[in-house]
C-alpha cells in the first residue's frame, strides 16, 4: 500500500497540483491586498469618501459587555471584488493556454518517413525507368 501511495504522490500531476495550490494561495493574497489597499479606497473616494470596510447594518448595538451584532456587507462587497478579479485572472490564463494548445494542434505535423522497403522499391522503379530509356 505504501508503494502505491508513493507512486501516486510522485506522479507529475499531483506535484503540479500542489505547486498550483501554493501559487494560487499566494496569488489570492496579492489580489486581496490589491482590492483592500488600492481598489476599494479609490472606489470609496469616487463614491464620496465611503470606506467599504466600515459599511455594515447594525442589528443590535453594543451595550455594556455585549458586543455589537452587525451584518458587515462592506466586507462582503470586498470579497466579491476579490473573487471577480481572481476568476477573471483564471479565465484569462485558461484562455491563453487554450489558444496556445490550439496553435500547437494547428501546426502541421512533419510528414512521416516512408518505410524502408517502400523507399527501396521506389529506387528500383526509378533505376528501371532510366535503363529502359
Amino acid at each position: 500500500m505504501w508503494k502505491e501511495f508513493k507512486a501516486f504522490a510522485m506522479k507529475g500531476n499531483v506535484i503540479d497540483l500542489a505547486i498550483a495550490v501554493v501559487i494560487g494561495g499566494a496569488f489570492g493574497k496579492i489580489v486581496t491586498s490589491l482590492v483592500n489597499d488600492l481598489l476599494m479606497p479609490a472606489i470609496g473616494v469616487l463614491m464620496g469618501g465611503i470606506s467599504f470596510a466600515d459599511l455594515k447594518y447594525v442589528i443590535s448595538p453594543a451595550s455594556g459587555d455585549v458586543a455589537e451584532v452587525a451584518v458587515l456587507y462592506g466586507a462582503f462587497i470586498q470579497s466579491i471584488v476579490d473573487f471577480l478579479i481572481v476568476a477573471f485572472s483564471v479565465f484569462l490564463f485558461v484562455k491563453l493556454l487554450a489558444a496556445r494548445k490550439k496553435k500547437e494542434e494547428e501546426a502541421p505535423a512533419p510528414p512521416a518517413e516512408p518505410p524502408k522497403d517502400l523507399v527501396l522499391l521506389e529506387e528500383i522503379r526509378d533505376l528501371l525507368k532510366e535503363t529502359l530509356r
